[in-house]
């Protein structure tokens, strides 16, 4: 009883609850009958957009989000979901041609854009991580490793270091490497570095291919002295080949997602030297987000930009649950209870402001932050089951981790 109470609101069964919710919804509005796979976007009210393009991001975001639930809770229903994500991959977004995974398909599952972002590749192989987890499939090994060597081989900057941002169809170089419209056009970007990070961590777990260890590594050296800036130790977000600075912001949910997303790659590479050297890193990432990134009502804001000294308040779905995972793992590590109540009142934030009680899943703005209507969708090419249900089965792990050290303690 006394580790419950500790955690006060943060408790493991309403957060495995909410994992379910998530799930169900999935299930019960995404799947697309008709041309296979699942729906390419669904609106703020539930409905899907029948005829909307189908992303690689999200669909290996449901591969991800089901292959997770299914091997956490057990649950051969989730399996089957996720093995609806791996088929349709398969078929339809890896390239028999000139290998990796497609842009964007048509809603019939025909190619729009043959592009190569290597962000894409790298949930690619994380999502065929996660579903080599669930069902010892080697084809999602084999194919998961086909795309780290086609990284290695294609992205990497021999020169500088790191990994170019995209390639054409055919790997080639090309002039507009943008991930989305919001995003800079530059040879590379933190969000980029990070995913690959996130992919190669799993990848490692899995495989435990020294190869990928030693991209790992170097990936967190490139973290360390060109994306980490010094003394703020907040990230750059875009970046020239050379490494030279061009960010226009500071982005809060990608600060605390990363100070986690590393510290969970040095756990896997268990190298306790390794995790020494960037344990102050990690936990003075936190640090910061909570002293300068905090919101009147307790949220993260979204980000600080350049231009007009501004601090931008709206909350945005994946922040929290970056935020609620970062805070819970940075209090882990370092103990400090300050981030304990910092996840407890995001938790809260993202009950009040973010599930969405008529029409289910999360709202991708906060309720305090819309207008009347709803004018985001629910489910499309940039929002997924991946941020907010990835962050209740990690935090929820956390929380039980956190209570068996707590119970440990009393015992003693």
């Amino acid at each position: 009883m006394q580790a419950v109470k500790a955690f006060g609101i943060l408790d493991k069964g309403l957060l495995d609850r909410e994992c379910h919710k998530i799930a169900k919804w999935w299930i019960a509005h995404s799947v697309d009958p008709l041309h296979g796979g699942f729906y390419g976007e669904i609106d703020a009210k539930a409905n899907p957009v029948i005829i909307a393009n189908k992303g690689i991001v999200l669909n290996t975001r449901i591969l991800w989000f089901f292959s997770e639930a299914a091997h956490t809770y057990n649950n051969a229903g989730y399996r089957e979901y996720a093995t609806r994500a791996f088929d349709y991959l398969l078929d339809y977004f890896d390239d028999k041609q000139y290998g990796g995974v497609l842009w964007e398909l048509d809603y019939q599952g025909k190619a729009i854009s043959g592009k190569k972002q290597t962000y894409a590749q790298a949930f690619a192989i994380y999502a065929l991580c996660a579903y080599y987890q669930l069902t010892g499939d080697k084809r999602a090994l084999a194919k998961a490793g086909d795309y780290f060597e086609l990284l290695e081989k294609n992205a990497i900057d021999p020169q500088f270091g790191g990994y170019f941002e995209a390639f054409s169809q055919n790997w080639q170089p090309l002039d507009d490497m943008r991930l989305s419209d919001k995003d800079l056009n530059y040879p590379k970007s933190m969000n980029t570095h990070l995913h690959v990070i996130e992919a190669y961590t799993s990848l490692y777990h899995i495989s435990g291919d020294a190869r990928v260890g030693k991209a790992l590594t170097s990936l967190l050296r490139v973290f360390d002295q060109h994306i980490i800036l010094k003394p703020s130790l907040h990230l750059s977000l875009f970046q020239s080949a050379d490494w030279q600075d061009q960010s226009p912001a500071f982005s809060y949910g990608h600060d605390i997602e990363c100070s986690w997303l590393l510290w969970e790659a040095l756990e896997v590479l268990n190298q306790p030297a390794l995790s020494q050297q960037y344990k102050n890193v990690v936990l003075s990432m936190a640090e910061v987000c909570l002293a300068q990134a905090l919101g009147q009502h307790g949220q993260v804001c979204d980000q600080y930009t350049f231009a007009d000294e501004h601090t931008h308040q709206e909350s945005f779905w994946w922040v929290q649950a970056e935020a609620l995972v970062g805070f819970l793992q940075a209090y882990q590590i370092g103990g400090d209870e300050k981030f304990k109540v910092a996840a407890e009142n995001i938790w809260q934030f993202i009950q009040q402001q973010h599930i969405d009680r008529e029409y289910g899943e999360w709202h991708w703005l906060a309720l305090c932050d819309q207008d009347n209507v709803d004018h985001n969708y629910k489910a499309g090419f940039w929002k997924g089951p991946y941020h907010n249900g990835r962050a209740m089965m990690v935090a929820a792990r956390l929380l039980q981790s956190l209570e068996k050290e707590l119970e440990h303690e009393v015992a003693k």
